[in-house]
């Protein structure tokens, strides 16, 4: 497995929990908003590491500045679309020919249920979460016939040690949704292994709303 991120620490020790649980890891650094050479460099490293071959991605990188529209600086709009939408394009391109080469594969990425509902003061990261499940479903259709699955998962309003400051506004949103409760890291994380693994052999292009059905009920 290959940990990666910006923060070399950050990821050194996620690298260390993965080995601490009996799995194997290595972190490779990666400024996911950089240019396409840089991009495609990092996916040949990533290759490189993984012994010449990828047989899973997960596009878990994503850029978020809550603002409103006309606040919304020239750089921060420049950095999501390069995140959010660019990047697993890229990686796509360069990762995805090689595993529909082997006949088989599978490609993941984190959505979010602002896809689905329109939110204040999130209009253009929405915007590129939609832009991802299509990407996804046209993925899907481009590289299944030759074995690559391609999915994706939304997460609901989820709460996370970075985000513990906002616990009120999170239990909020989600007190009204069925499941009644935030989402938390490992519910999203199941939610690729599924997609990732072979018990989801017969699911292509499907955007997996892990949201307790925030989505599903309009309760946003």
């Amino acid at each position: 497995m290959i940990v990666s991120g910006r923060q070399e620490s950050r990821g050194l020790r996620i690298v260390e929990e993965i080995e601490r649980a009996g799995g194997r890891a290595d972190f490779v650094p990666a400024d996911l908003s950089g240019g396409y050479e840089e991009l495609r460099a990092f996916a040949a490293r990533v290759t490189e590491v993984l012994g010449g071959r990828v047989d899973i991605l997960v596009n878990n990188a994503g850029v978020y500045p809550a603002t409103s529209t006309e606040d919304l600086p020239d750089s921060d709009l420049d950095t999501m679309l390069a995140v959010n939408i660019r990047a697993p394009h890229v990686l796509v391109a360069a990762l995805a020919p090689a595993m529909a080469e082997r006949g088989g594969g599978a490609i993941v990425t984190i959505g979010s249920w602002m896809a689905r509902l329109g939110t204040a003061y999130a209009a253009m990261y929405s915007a590129t979460k939609a832009a991802d499940e299509q990407l996804t479903r046209s993925w899907a259709a481009e590289y299944g016939p030759r074995g690559v699955r391609v999915n994706a998962v939304a997460p609901g309003a989820t709460l996370t040690p970075g985000n513990e400051q906002a616990r009120a506004e999170l239990d909020a949103m989600t007190a009204t949704t069925p499941a009644g409760v935030v989402v938390r890291p490992d519910d999203i994380a199941k939610g690729v292994l599924f997609l990732a693994g072979d018990d989801a052999a017969m699911v292509h292009g499907i955007t997996l709303y892990v949201d307790g059905g925030m989505t599903a009920t309009r309760a946003a």
